[in-house]
């Protein structure tokens, strides 16, 4: 591990356990801390600049709160479905629509990553296309009653069950596709 990110004061803005494992497990020391942000963003902004938008207001949340030796590390993730910006599921139905729409197509997740210090930021966000296979409404409603996965974009996690038997192919991280691109922020930490 690079010694730089053994020094850093590293705030993690999110209750995410994937976000909070995938950078335990790149070596990172970090505190958690958490504010509730209504994630509204302008209706004519699109895909990258959506989550950009949405990774740079929780960051705002934050700014008064940073001391001297801070990096605040906020993100978010969109799936993007065309134009269609699919966010998280509001109910079963909802969830049930969006898996449906997502089956036999290609699409696109991206996550934005904003780091923050009292004196500085610095954005970024990552893209990866992800090809479900057609999904039957079996396979579909099987995966929503036994994994929930109500506070996941698109309505799924493609380290469950429906990314092992439903996912054809994905190009680009599949960090990316769980929520955090570590490759990038491993390398965007050492530099900022």
């Amino acid at each position: 591990m690079h010694t730089k990110l053994s020094t850093l004061h590293i705030i993690l803005a999110s209750k995410s356990p994937r976000r909070q494992q995938l950078l335990k497990d790149i070596g990172v020391d970090f505190e958690i801390r958490l504010k509730e942000v209504d994630e509204v963003y302008p209706s004519e902004l699109k895909g990258k600049e959506v989550a950009l938008f949405l990774s740079e207001l929780k960051a705002k949340a934050f700014i008064n709160d940073l001391q001297t030796n801070e990096i605040l590390l906020t993100s978010d993730t969109i799936v993007c479905l065309g134009k269609k910006i699919l966010g998280k599921p509001t109910n079963k139905q909802h969830a049930i629509t969006m898996l449906g729409e997502l089956s036999g197509k290609k699409h696109e997740v991206i996550t934005a990553v904003t780091l923050t210090s009292i004196t500085k930021q610095h954005s970024f966000a990552v893209s990866t296309e992800v090809y479900f296979k057609p999904l039957t409404i079996e396979e579909i409603t099987y995966y929503i009653d036994n994994y929930q996965p109500y506070d996941k974009a698109g309505s799924y996690g493609i380290q469950e069950w429906i990314g092992y038997i439903g996912i054809e192919k994905i190009v680009g991280s599949y960090f990316n596709v769980m929520g955090l691109p570590v490759k990038e922020v491993y390398e965007e930490l050492i530099k900022f």
